[in-house]
């Protein structure tokens, strides 16, 4: 997968989030993970646009793990959401728990490789 390609999975994912947060029930824990999941969804697309000029490899795997961060912390919302049943949009919400997944794994494999390649 090249650069471009992640990007555009990373835009995809978060549009999926926003998607999906839309449809949150209208009450206090609805409104607050609706909010929380925007940001820690939307975040690591606008975080990989920074990495990509980042100015070392050290700011890039530094880059690289705030996005790992934010898209494990939108895995565990996710799951929150799916316990406390506070949308009904099941679909969105197992393709966004999938696509999480694998760009997880495609992050801790990446700051893997780039950590291997300061060596």
């Amino acid at each position: 997968m090249n650069k471009q390609e992640l990007e555009d999975r990373l835009i995809d994912f978060a549009a999926i989030i926003i998607v999906v947060a839309s449809k949150f029930e209208k009450n206090y824990a609805g409104n607050h993970l609706a909010g929380q999941i925007i940001r820690s969804g939307t975040s690591p697309a606008l975080n990989y646009g920074e990495a990509q000029s980042a100015e070392s490899t050290k700011d890039f795997i530094h880059k690289m793990g705030i996005c790992l961060k934010e898209l494990r912390e939108s895995f565990v919302c996710l799951k929150i959401i799916e316990k406390a049943s506070l949308t009904n949009d099941l679909d969105n919400l197992v393709i966004a728990k999938k696509e999480v997944n694998e760009l997880i794994s495609i992050f801790v494999s990446s700051i893997k490789t780039a950590k291997n390649n300061l060596k």
